[in-house]
Order: structure tokens, then sequence, then C-alpha cells
């Protein structure tokens, strides 16, 4: 019976050595990641164990044999190892990057638990010229928008082009997806596609390049020469701290007020007494009388209030945790959002801080 022949001229394998009982293998899981984020995903990806040595050896076989390009992601104490394997088995020096190049394979040793000179990017780089491929990045930056939403997005996108590798970042609402695309799609494919996914998160979208949300707001507040101010309570400042973590943020920031309590929503704010004791200070109408007492007190252009229940226990008025309101403040009134949200209370009051500065942005915009 004749031997079968495999076709190794374009296979690529990630074995990752891990130690199940120390959870490395969210590193590896990492590292896989950053190579679909250049483009570049593996026919096969391997988890192995430290104490398994038939299946270690069995792995690294089965790379030499089947595949054109082998990852290895491995702690240091086993680079050795794995270094004398793979130069007597392919007559091949690794280099001082641990890179061994051979006519049937190429290695590269990406050490787990120390910094070692390999990189995600030197391999990806190794790549591109190996396939002569190039790779192109676009993103969509979004806030609040439902992850129902976002799936159907992307799956919409990848009708369009199947070739397309997404990278989707969640922070707290702020969600940011990475597009990782091939030289080789035309031009007029990628944009199809690109304008697909743009067209279903129309409305939650604040940025079509990688820039922070507040970053996008201080650039939209510069260009509209306006001057911004905060008024919160339950975010504890984190609105506020957001803004000022921007470069140049001075030039449109005027002040950040954290009147946690009613007093000082009375006193600093202007916000009516019989308010607080008629709605509470979880409610619309404070949110609104917050925000539009630092726009009446002259000093900015808007503003923008936050006021919630971030838990874990509600307030005296049986209000249910997660209950918040947000409100922007111009000239001519508010305008003001309510949110029923879910979570811890840092989930709560994390998401908050987004949902502020995007309810700023869409009312700029």
């Amino acid at each position: 019976m004749n031997a079968v022949q495999y076709d190794k001229s374009k296979r690529n394998c990630f074995l990752a050595f891990v130690n199940k009982k120390l959870s490395e293998a969210d590193g590896a899981i990492k590292v896989a990641r950053s190579f679909a984020a250049r483009g570049y995903t593996f026919e096969k990806t391997s988890f192995v164990t430290y104490d398994n040595s038939t299946e270690i050896m069995g792995a690294l076989s089965d790379g030499v044999r089947y595949h054109r390009n082998i990852v290895i992601y491995c702690p240091s104490v086993m680079v050795r190892t794995f270094k004398d394997y793979f130069q007597n088995s392919l007559s091949s020096e690794f280099d001082g990057l641990n890179i061994l190049k051979s006519p049937t394979a190429n290695v590269f040793l990406l050490v787990s638990d120390s910094c070692g000179r390999l990189t995600v990017s030197d391999i990806c780089d190794f790549f591109d010229k190996f396939y002569g491929t190039g790779y192109g990045k676009a993103f969509v930056k979004t806030v609040g928008a439902p992850r129902s939403l976002l799936d159907e997005a992307l799956k919409e996108a990848k009708s369009v082009c199947p070739e397309l590798e997404f990278t989707v970042t969640d922070d707290y609402g702020d969600c940011s997806t990475e597009i990782t695309y091939g030289s080789a799609i035309p031009k007029s494919v990628f944009d199809g596609a690109y304008r697909a996914l743009v067209a279903r998160l129309n409305g939650y979208i604040y940025a079509l390049e990688d820039v922070s949300l507040a970053e996008r707001l201080v650039q939209l507040l510069k260009l509209r020469r306006m001057k911004f101010a905060v008024a919160e309570s339950f975010t504890g400042g984190g609105v506020g701290g957001k803004i000022v973590e921007v470069s140049g943020a001075s030039e449109v920031f005027i002040e950040g007020v954290n009147a946690y309590a009613n007093e000082s929503k009375m006193a600093r704010l202007g916000v009516d007494e019989l308010t607080l004791k008629q709605y509470g200070a979880v409610s619309a109408q404070t949110a609104e009388q917050m925000a539009m007492g630092l726009v009446r007190g002259g000093v900015c252009d808007v503003s923008v209030s936050t006021t919630g229940i971030a838990g874990p226990k509600s307030d005296n008025t049986k209000k249910p945790v997660g209950l918040a309101y947000i409100a922007v403040g111009r000239a001519e009134g508010a305008e003001i959002y309510e949110y029923n949200l879910k979570g811890t209370r840092k989930e709560i009051t994390q998401t908050a801080i987004n949902l502020a500065l995007f309810a700023v942005y869409k009312s700029l915009k």
C-alpha cells in the first residue's frame, strides 16, 4: 500500500504546552488570538499538559510530519528539550530568536513564562514573507450595542467576505471590533462587507478607527469648540477621570463635580429640595437638574450628569439595583436617558461611565 502524501506547503500548527492546574491555557488562547488579529489561523491547535509524555511526543511528531510551520508555546524549562528534539529531527539549528528554518519545516519557540526574544509579531512578519501575503485592519467601535445585534452584524459581514477575521473586545459595553483581512481580498469585496457591518450597527458607533471613547469625545469637543463639565453621583468621578486621561483634555474640560450626597446636589448643582423629596436622588428629574445646574453656571457649553443605584443593595426607595439616569445638558435643555443595568457594583458603574460619555458624543455628533 502506498504511503499517504501530505501537502505541508501552507499548513500551520500551534502547540501549547501548559500546566492545567495553573490555567496557563488562558495565556495560550491570548497568543492564538494575537495571530488571528494578524490574519493567521492554525489548521491544528493543541493544548498539551506537562505530565503526559506520550501526548507530548505525539504532538511533536505530528507537528513535524504534517505541518510546514510549527509554533511552540511553552515554559522556559522545556525549551532545551524541544530544541534538542527539533534540531535532531530536522537537522537544523535554532537561531538567536529561537527560530529554526529547515527545508521541510520551520519551528518557532515562544516562551510563556519569561520575556523571550521571539514575539508573535516576529513570527507574523516571517509568515508575511513566507506566504507572500500582507494583511489589513479596520475597526468598528460601539457603545451599548446588544450582543445579539453585533453577532448578526458580524455574520452578515462574513457572508459577504468569508475570509474576514474578527476580534471583539467588550469593556463594560464599550465594544471594539477589530477586522483583519488579507491583502489578496479585493477592495470592493472588503468594502461591501465593512459597509454591511457598519450599517447594522449604526446608532451605536462612535469611531471607525482605533481610538478610545474618551479620545473621540475630546476630539469632537475641540472640533465644536465647546467646554464640557461633569456632575456625578453614583459613578464617583469616573466620567471625569476618563476625560482627564486624554492628552489635551484641558482645552475642553472645565470641571467634574462629585455630588454624592443630596446636600451636595442642592448646594453645588442647584437641585431643588422638593425634587429630591418628591422623586428621589435617583430620578430623571434629579439627573436633569444636576446637568442643567452646570450649564446655568455659565462655565460650560455641554454637561453630563449621572445618578443611579450601583448596589449591591438598593436604597430605601425600593428602586432596583442597576437603575440609572444620565442627562446631557445644553443651553436649550437636557436629554435624559434611563437604564436598568445588570451586574456587580463595578460592572454597573463602569457601564454607566461609558454610556454617559457616549450620550455626550451622540448629542454633539
